[in-house]
């Protein structure tokens, strides 16, 4: 294997994460002179100009663009080649790529994946915070976790890892200038903080003590694609939101919002570990699996 084509390569990766030639070089223990002639050298063998320069500002071209895509599938099967060296003796190796949903991976992932990045030195984590639903396959992550999701994608497993309660709830400011609803048809009359991503609208499922789930459609002047949003604004009075508990417990025991619908039984929602179907699954994604579910499932009920 030519060795010269991949340190250039590993130059304009390094230069495209850092932004600049300075860093870039840094990041590799070359100087920016030694990383622009790097990248001089790949540009002429590849005949294509890959990055546009300015005194102030780099930018990838349509055919930088391109190549830098093919080089990321490259990396990443790079890892996945290092990871697997370890499969057998189960030690979490290469870069953890994650989605994560974004209140619920700040509050209960990222506390679970310090301690992970502690036990496993050799590992390294990468992780996007967003309650967008992402194409796991397309961008290359490792593992997603969502919250009641399911996917016909058949190149894609899932496993449950924990259970959470939901509430319906408001703020006292806002019953008082309303009432209170008490029962599920009388939401209809109701302002109700929705879930709503890319016209995507979550609905409200919920049940009378005995009976079977309802979905509810409420009145909606308020859409968020933000659960922390949606609590934020139920706390401010906006509306009646439909939560988890990991987002609301604070609240209700403190009486900054208020449960609602007794005569409704509670509704647990499945967070679910979404990744790749393969043979053989790497244990950096295995071993944080089984970590979550190990954390979670003694305050995880069982499902009603």
């Amino acid at each position: 294997m030519n060795r010269a084509p991949l340190d250039e390569i590993f130059a304009f990766m390094s230069v495209v994460d850092a932004g600049s030639f300075v860093g870039g070089g840094q990041a590799l223990g070359l100087t920016r002179s030694a990383a622009g002639k790097a990248l001089a050298r790949l540009e002429s063998r590849l005949g294509v100009r890959l990055l546009n320069r300015t005194t102030r500002h780099l930018s990838l071209t349509d055919e930088g663009r391109v190549f830098h895509e093919h080089c990321l599938q490259v990396l990443a099967a790079l890892d996945d080649a290092e990871a697997s060296v370890g499969q057998r003796a189960g030690i979490p190796r290469g870069v953890l790529r994650l989605t994560l949903p974004d209140a619920f991976g700040r509050r209960r992932v990222l506390p679970l994946l310090r301690d992970y990045l502690r036990a496993w030195p050799d590992l390294q984590a990468e992780v996007s915070f967003t309650d967008r639903a992402a194409d796991i396959i397309e961008e290359g992550y490792d593992l997603a976790v969502r919250i009641n999701a399911t996917s016909s994608d058949t190149r894609l497993v899932s496993r449950i890892v924990a259970r959470h309660p939901v509430f319906v709830c408001a703020a006292p400011s806002y019953l008082k200038a309303h009432g209170e609803p008490g029962t599920l048809e009388e939401l209809a009359t109701h302002e109700c903080l929705l879930f709503s991503s890319r016209t995507r609208r979550q609905p409200w499922l919920l049940r009378q003590k005995g009976g079977s789930p309802v979905k509810v459609e409420g009145r909606s002047r308020l859409r968020l694609d933000s659960g922390e949003a949606i609590r934020d604004a139920a706390v401010a009075g906006l509306g009646i939101a439909y939560l988890p508990g990991f987002l609301v417990d604070e609240d209700l025991a403190s009486g900054r919002l208020q449960a609602l619908l007794p005569s409704c039984e509670t509704e647990f929602v499945p967070i679910m570990a979404i990744y790749p179907s393969k043979r053989h699954l790497p244990a950096k994604v295995r071993r944080f699996i089984d970590l979550m579910v190990e954390q979670w499932s003694a305050s995880s009920p069982a499902p009603g």
